[in-house]
C-alpha cells in the first residue's frame, strides 16, 4: 500500500485510540500502479542509502534481531550480513563506527564473513513478497548457534515468537508463508477498501 491509502485503512477502520480520525488529504500520483517502484529523491535514514537497500531492509531488518550483522557501521547497510564465525570466507567486511549513521555498531572490530548483496537483484523480491526468508534462514543453519542465534528484540520485530519458533523447529520457507496466509487473506480483503490505484494482483 502506498502511505496514503495505508492512512485511508487507518481512518476507515477506526485504528486510533477513542474512533479518533486524522484531516486527511490524499494527493494521487499520476502514472503510478502498485507495479511501480518508487525512487526516492532522498536517502530515508543515514543507514537506507540506496533502493537496493531500502527493497531488502524488509528482509534484512530481522538481523537486528539476532547475532548477525546487517551491515552497519560499513559503507553498505542493508546490503551485506554477516558474522565473524560464517563458514564461507569468499567475502568480508569490519564494522566500525561512523559518526551520524552507527556510533557504536553490532560486532564493531570484527571481520565478519558473510553474503553481499549489493548487486542483488531488486526485482528478484517479487517473487518473495518484499520478504525472503531465505536469506535468515540459511544464516541461522550455517551458524549453527541454536537460540543464541536471537536476540531478545527479534520477537518484536517479527510481531510475535511465531517466526522464531518456526526457525529453530526448522520449518521450510514455504511451510513458514504458508502459515501467514490466513491472516493475510483476511487484510486483503480490508485492504481492497482503500487502495486508489490499479492493484497488483
Amino acid at each position: 500500500m502506498t502511505i496514503g491509502e495505508y492512512a485511508c485503512m487507518i481512518n476507515g477502520e477506526k485504528w486510533l485510540k477513542d474512533s479518533l480520525k486524522c484531516n486527511l488529504t490524499v494527493i494521487h500520483c499520476k502514472n503510478y500502479d502498485h507495479h511501480s517502484y518508487y525512487q526516492l529523491p532522498v536517502d530515508p535514514s543515514p543507514n537506507l542509502r540506496s533502493m537496493r537497500a531500502i527493497y531488502l531492509y524488509p528482509s534484512l531488518a530481522f538481523f537486528e534481531g539476532t547475532k548477525v550483522s546487517e551491515g552497519r557501521g560499513t559503507d553498505f547497510p542493508f546490503l551485506a550480513i554477516g558474522h565473524p564465525d560464517y563458514p564461507d570466507h569468499r567475502f568480508a567486511f569490519v564494522p566500525e563506527s561512523i559518526e551520524g549513521a552507527r556510533e557504536n555498531p553490532k560486532l564493531k572490530g570484527q571481520v565478519c564473513y558473510g553474503v553481499d548483496l549489493r548487486n542483488y537483484g531488486i526485482d528478484s523480491l517479487k517473487n518473495y513478497g518484499h520478504i525472503n526468508l531465505q536469506f535468515l534462514i540459511e544464516m541461522y543453519r550455517k551458524l549453527n548457534l541454536g537460540t543464541g542465534f536471537f536476540n531478545d528484540y527479534f520477537d518484536k520485530l517479527a510481531g510475535t515468537s511465531n517466526l522464531r519458533i518456526d526457525i529453530i523447529s526448522g520449518k521450510t520457507i514455504e511451510e513458514i508463508r504458508s502459515s501467514w496466509q490466513p491472516a493475510l487473506e483476511k487484510f486483503k480483503k480490508i485492504r481492497a477498501k482503500y487502495l486508489l490505484y490499479p492493484d497488483f494482483e
